[in-house]
């Protein structure tokens, strides 16, 4: 259903998303500190830190739901706009579901995109199918557990297409069954070339379902690398401390 975008971002030479400088501050406190990243076409990004570090606060700065107090966000190597945020979708840790039917979840996301009649229909069906839905598309979708909220909220984030998705903590209080259908979801949308930024607190989620790490402490980054090699063998203290388990308060 998700196009197949690997072609076209191996030809990017600039980061699909970038930030620049990036600093927010609210109620007198700086929360992210000048942070400089880039996202890569069709990586999987984890995003790790303590509670607090600025994880959640990072996602919607570069998804474009907070404006920054100070800095940028470019998309291809432009100002972030309204194209971007139509090239991107975020499914955040409580599920958001509209007052209507499953399926009309997905239809109401699909008409704000602009496809209609017949199409419509069509990539709404294709995404209960994939999210294990179907008997339940006439169902009110506040009424479904939490395992399936989760999973139509995904649904509804890739059937608009996005080449980019934010994850915040998408299964932190799912089951494992749940989460095992979640992830499945998650890797078969990157498989399709979609880029992937998620944020975790789980190393075994982390091992299984990202590329590199974004290890943050107090808003700003402390640590960035291949998984394994963060995860295995931090070099920031921060990290070191958190994978060891130890509360550290210190600098980076």
């Amino acid at each position: 259903m998700v196009m197949d975008i690997r072609a076209e971002s191996a030809l990017v030479a600039e980061p699909l998303l970038e930030a620049r400088a990036l600093r927010f501050a609210a109620g007198g406190q700086t929360l992210i500190h000048g942070i400089d990243l880039g996202i890569e076409p069709g990586r999987r990004t984890i995003v790790m830190g303590a509670n607090g570090s600025g994880k959640s606060l990072l996602l919607r700065l570069l998804h474009g739901l907070l404006p920054p107090s100070s800095g940028e966000v470019l998309w291809r190597g432009e100002a972030a706009g309204r194209a971007a945020r139509r090239a991107q979708a975020m499914v955040f840790q409580r599920p958001v579901m509209l007052r209507r039917s499953v399926l009309a979840n997905l239809t109401f996301a699909l008409k704000v995109h602009g496809l209609a009649g017949r199409a419509r229909t069509e990539r709404a069906q294709e995404a209960l199918e994939m999210a294990r839905l179907t008997d339940l598309a006439n169902h009110p979708a506040r009424v479904l557990s939490g395992g399936e909220q989760q999973r139509l909220a995904l649904a509804r984030a890739l059937v608009c297409e996005p080449e980019l998705l934010f994850l915040d903590e998408p299964t932190s209080s799912l089951d494992p069954a749940s989460t095992q259908m979640i992830e499945d979801l998650v890797n078969a949308a990157h498989a399709r070339g979609v880029t992937i930024v998620m944020v975790t607190h789980d190393m075994g989620q982390a091992r299984r379902m990202g590329d590199e790490v974004i290890f943050l402490h107090a808003g700003r980054v402390a640590e960035r690398g291949p998984l394994d090699r963060v995860l295995g063998a931090p070099r920031s203290e921060a990290a070191r401390a958190w994978v060891q388990g130890r509360l550290y308060t210190g600098d980076t």
